[in-house]
């Protein structure tokens, strides 16, 4: 009797025990391609690591300690999908965050809004994501697609090219990027024409047959949205076939540290790119970030990296702006709020839950045998966005 007593009071304090750790923190869910993108998903996940570090060291959430648990989804929506199911009714997580390729992003946010849970879409660039297919249980980190087409556009239309040709990936975030730049560039240039196209399939580039197409079409200026080793293969055929020569190159991405660095002494000069320059950005933000990730990490960070520290101080920004983590608690909380990131202060619009993450522009250059970016300027996230009114306009009647 004694004995089963004691086993009873036993497994009572256990209970009791599991009770109090599991009412002492906040578990928030995270997915992401780190199988199938290790080149920025690896950064990412030390950028939230970092993040999480700082969150909790200063005390977590109001005192509740922040976990974030991650599932990967090897850039497929369908484990994706399986893998936020098991956040969800498994780990019992308030929200669910990540997300690197764009399809992969839609599907996630169509299961927020099935499920009634808040998403926050780190990567996912394409615009759909908030305007066209948003929905209220999903916000958007990253600088999107029009916003980006809108800052390369803009450098774009001071070129003396009047004859372009496009590259991209044949997916959603391809797509969206090239018919945004398009419409964009010729309200800036209405001389310019577009005269080929070229969608490679995702990590399954073929770059000869594709500059072959290029060149043939005789462009003054080309628009390259390829990325990894998409774009090692491209620029490395591209530069032997001398199809780059003369011809001006806007290419979206390129300038970030991730893709930059594998073309090493093969980096192309003088492309207008996005990216992101560690080593040029001189505010006390972007100083302090750098440091503490350096001292961490022992190694420089990558765009992934900004995107992964974000994306968490966002989630802890939600998490201490209300008490009330239901969805709906954290959905108020994520309307107009303000939080602090290594690029400055952004806001996560209400209109249309786009966050105002600016992004860098500038050249292409070789220093050191190594691809660095030059004639670097920030552009502000809200200079390039539409208004709220008219983005609003752009969403599904709620």
């Amino acid at each position: 009797m004694k004995k089963t007593m004691g086993i009873a009071l036993a497994a009572v304090l256990l209970a009791s025990t599991a009770a109090k750790a599991q009412q002492g923190e906040i578990k928030v869910g995270e997915i992401n391609s780190y199988s199938a993108l290790p080149a920025f998903t690896d950064p990412y996940r030390k950028g939230m690591e970092l993040a999480l570090k700082e969150i909790n060291d200063a005390g977590g959430i109001n005192g509740k300690k922040l976990v974030i648990i991650s599932k990967d989804d090897a850039g497929k929506p369908a484990e994706a999908l399986t893998a936020a199911n098991e956040l969800i009714s498994k780990d019992g997580v308030v929200m669910i965050a990540g997300g690197f390729l764009s399809n992969v992003g839609l599907a996630l946010s169509d299961f927020a809004k099935q499920k009634k849970v808040m998403y926050l879409a780190a990567e996912p660039l394409t615009d759909a994501i908030v305007w066209s297919k948003g929905n209220p249980y999903t916000f958007r980190l990253r600088t999107s697609n029009y916003m980006q087409a809108a800052m390369l556009a803009e450098e774009a239309a001071k070129l003396p090219a009047k004859r372009w040709a496009t590259i991209a990936p044949n997916y959603e975030y391809g797509q969206s990027f090239v018919a945004v730049f398009k419409d964009l560039l010729k309200k800036k240039r209405p001389d310019v024409e577009f005269v080929a196209e070229q969608w490679p399939p995702l990590n399954k580039i073929d770059a000869g047959p594709v500059l072959q197409a290029i060149d043939a079409a005789k462009p003054d200026a080309i628009l390259n949205a390829t990325f990894a080793g998409d774009l090692v293969k491209l620029v490395r055929e591209g530069n032997t076939r001398g199809v780059f020569k003369d011809r001006a190159v806007v290419s979206y991405l390129t300038g970030e540290p991730e893709y930059l660095d594998p073309l090493k002494g093969e980096t192309p000069e003088g492309w207008i790119v996005t990216g992101y320059p560690w080593y040029s950005i001189d505010t006390p933000e972007h100083k302090a970030f750098l440091d503490a990730y350096q001292q961490l990490n022992k190694d420089y960070p990558r765009l992934g990296s900004i995107v992964g520290y974000s994306t968490v101080k966002s989630i802890a920004a939600a998490l201490k702006a209300t008490d009330d983590h239901s969805t709906e608690g954290l959905l108020k909380a994520m309307k107009n709020l303000k939080v602090s990131t290594p690029f400055g202060d952004i806001v996560y619009r209400a209109a249309d839950h786009q966050s105002t993450l600016g992004a860098y522009v500038g050249k292409t250059a070789l220093k050191d045998g190594k691809g660095v970016m030059v004639d670097v300027v920030f552009k502000k996230g809200p200079d390039y966005l539409p208004s709220e009114e008219e983005a609003a306009k752009m969403r599904p009647a709620e």
